[in-house]
């Protein structure tokens, strides 16, 4: 059986505390699943489904230490490679017309900046955020990219500055993916893109799995589904443009042949375990 996602175990000293829904406001919630890592309820209004009671940040950003930081190291080639493919998977390779001006490209939690560094050299001005403050230092002497270290409302871009905005495994670990969203907005052109990737609570894996779903971790504090990431997003005024799904089983969960059989199953279904939704800001719309 395959191991869950990388996670942190909570620090005893932590504090939690139970919040209203941040994509509709509600207050209403059931129990969706417990797990020896938390409790994820589900929202009666909109359906989100959060860890209720939730850490605060203060104690969640403590949690990106040197441990994280030597996992993103040890991995960052094979997070590279599906961040690629995923990039390519929704049609990124059609913005390679654009001019250099134009290819302002910002990867918020970009870890040890190896996406950043790899649009650099291939013509793109790519800066990154990253809280892990090891991983930022990395990324700045070792590839040479301009990495903030810090949250992405720490980092106070200036309104309408970058022309693409990347967040792949960010915007479930936030406590408020609400204010994530409206500083994307912000800071990203009129016309600007947004790519978002999270865990797909409505795939085939969460179905089967419930609790014991990889994504059910600590340092998951949501896990959105299709519709309600689209109900996040389009709240904070984006247009969705399109949205894929990858993965029907995780390595471990079965045999070689039948994952590859439900890798090809879920995909056209929208059922896999990861999607990435591609969001737009208004052309002509200014802050």
């Amino acid at each position: 059986m395959s191991q869950k996602t990388f996670s942190k175990i909570p620090d005893s000293r932590e504090t939690s505390l139970l919040i209203d829904c941040p994509s509709c406001g509600g207050s209403s919630f059931k129990i969706h699943w417990q797990a020896d890592q938390g409790v994820w309820q589900i929202c009666r209004s909109c359906s989100l489904i959060l860890q209720n009671p939730q850490p605060q940040q203060e104690d969640i950003l403590q949690r990106y230490d040197s441990e994280y930081f030597d996992y993103e190291t040890r991995n960052e080639e094979g997070f590279l490679k599906l961040m690629l493919l995923g990039l390519k998977d929704v049609g990124f390779s059609e913005w390679d017309v654009l001019s250099s001006e134009e290819k302002t490209f910002l990867d918020i939690g970009c870890a040890t900046g190896r996406l950043g560094a790899w649009l650099n050299d291939s013509g793109w001005k790519a800066q990154g955020v990253e809280v892990c403050r090891e991983a930022a230092a990395y990324g700045n002497s070792h590839y040479n990219i301009d990495i903030f270290p810090g949250t992405l409302e720490e980092a106070g871009f200036v309104d309408n500055h970058f022309r693409f905005v990347h967040a792949s495994h960010v915007i479930e670990h936030l406590n408020r993916p609400d204010l994530f969203l409206q500083e994307i907005y912000r800071i990203l052109k009129p016309g600007g893109i947004f790519y978002c990737i999270t865990p797909n609570s409505s795939g085939f894996q969460a179905l089967i799995f419930a609790h014991k779903w990889r994504s059910v971790i600590a340092d998951h504090l949501y896990l959105f589904s299709r519709k309600t990431l689209k109900l996040s997003a389009r709240a904070q005024g984006f247009s969705i443009l399109r949205t894929k799904t990858w993965g029907g089983l995780g390595v471990g969960y079965a045999p070689g042949l039948l994952k590859n059989i439900a890798d090809k199953l879920v995909k056209p279904l929208g059922w896999g375990d990861v999607m990435m939704m591609v969001l737009q800001k208004p052309s002509g719309e200014e802050n």
